[in-house]
């Protein structure tokens, strides 16, 4: 009984440890220290993700996190879907969280938009397709960063639910919800009109 209790256990532990390790990885802050850009966390809004790398002014850098943070959910959710698949939205809840709340950095990580995106796509890419046209359609319609990462990672329940897949709606609504949280400030200054757009060095 107690082995078999364990081995119950085994995969989605090793799922969502596998998602959390993935996503904890700080590509923003690593990928600026390499590139001598200096400590992330003290530039600009001092947050980790792909927006604030864009204010060191090396847009290679900050394209570079961008993809790799949305690798690192992708790959987080494709790897465990592959070898059990029951366990897939454990490993995207731990890639998100890990990205969110990385143990390495006292938790105190990034937002979440890129990472989501990639989990999306892991998880079915046409929700994923859609998160990330909306994602692009309100960058370029508002140059808010904060705007077009909350109002994709909200579309993705919506979309989700619009293709049928009720099985990740609860679960990207909730992920959705984290991102909003993650952003609450970013909200203030929208609705104060002081949330600089995208190319600003100050958050």
């Amino acid at each position: 009984m107690g082995q078999t209790s364990e081995i119950l256990w085994a995969a989605p532990l090793g799922a969502l440890l596998l998602g959390y390790t993935l996503g904890s990885i700080p590509f923003g802050l690593i990928l600026t220290r390499l590139g001598g850009a200096g400590d992330l966390r003290k530039i600009g809004s001092g947050n980790i993700g792909a927006t604030n790398v864009l204010r060191t002014g090396r847009k290679g850098l900050a394209a570079a996190t961008l993809f790799l943070d949305g690798l690192k959910g992708w790959l987080a959710v494709a790897l465990v879907a592959y070898f059990s698949p029951g366990d897939a939205a454990l490993a995207a809840a731990g890639a998100f969280l890990g990205h969110c709340y990385p143990v390495w950095l006292k938790f105190d990580g990034g937002k979440g938009v890129a990472t989501l995106m990639g989990i999306v796509l892991a998880l079915h890419w046409p929700v994923g397709l859609a998160y990330a046209g909306v994602w692009l359609a309100i960058l370029a319609l508002t140059r808010l960063s904060s705007m077009a990462g909350i109002t994709a990672a909200i579309s993705a329940p919506v979309a989700a639910a619009m293709l049928g897949r009720f099985d990740l709606v609860f679960l990207l609504l909730a992920l959705a919800l984290l991102v909003v949280w993650k952003h609450r400030l970013n909200i203030d200054r929208i609705l104060t009109g002081t949330e600089p757009r995208v190319g600003a060095r100050n958050e």
